[in-house]
């Protein structure tokens, strides 16, 4: 997987083929196919392991991370703790999301993996976490939490992450203060 994942990055994933990643990692094209099945599953899987930061069979919310934003009973703090947490799964994630939207140009099972990703499993997940939220005190101006998952789903986008940290430049720290105080102005009562 790591192999696949550099030539991921380094080629792109039209031009990346199971047997360049066979080659790089010193094994045969078949034992990949048996493992895998094919490149977008490959992909798929290279992402769970950029996703949750390693290889362990724990779901992303029952992390560490996310279950200390869950216990934590202040909601500034909750949503600190959420966007520290945010901002380095993007700064892992980001680069191989840029790959599969790529990917999702010219490869059906990519185009699904990535509309998988991005909008069923992580519409769920900002769901829990402003539910989290939510249990601590109200939202602002009597916010609907479908619409408060709809502002923290845009702000923690991708695309998002994106334009701050490399086309405008902002170093990782503006990026997460920033995705901070704004989570907070938009979710939180003055």
């Amino acid at each position: 997987m790591a192999s696949a994942r550099e030539l991921f990055l380094e080629l792109g994933y039209p031009a990346t083929t199971i047997a360049a990643v066979a080659r790089r990692a010193d094994v045969s094209a078949d034992t990949i196919y048996n493992a895998f099945g094919s490149k977008s599953a490959l992909l798929k899987e290279v992402l769970d392991v950029v996703i949750g930061g390693d290889d362990e069979d724990v779901a992303l919310l029952e992390r560490a991370g996310p279950q200390a934003v869950r216990a934590e009973p202040d909601q500034r703090r909750q949503i600190a703790l959420f966007s520290a947490g945010m901002t380095g799964q993007l700064e892992r994630v980001r680069p191989m999301d840029d790959i599969l939207r790529g990917a999702a140009a010219v490869d059906a099972a990519a185009a699904e993996l990535r509309t998988d990703l991005q909008v069923r499993q992580r519409r769920e997940a900002v769901r829990a976490v402003v539910a989290w939220i939510a249990a601590h005190g109200p939202l602002r101006d009597e916010l609907a939490q479908e619409d408060a998952a709809a502002i923290v789903w845009t702000l923690t986008s991708p695309e998002v992450h994106l334009m701050l940290r490399d086309t405008w430049g902002w170093p990782r720290e503006r990026y997460q203060e920033w995705l901070r105080d704004t989570l907070t102005a938009s979710l939180l009562p003055a």
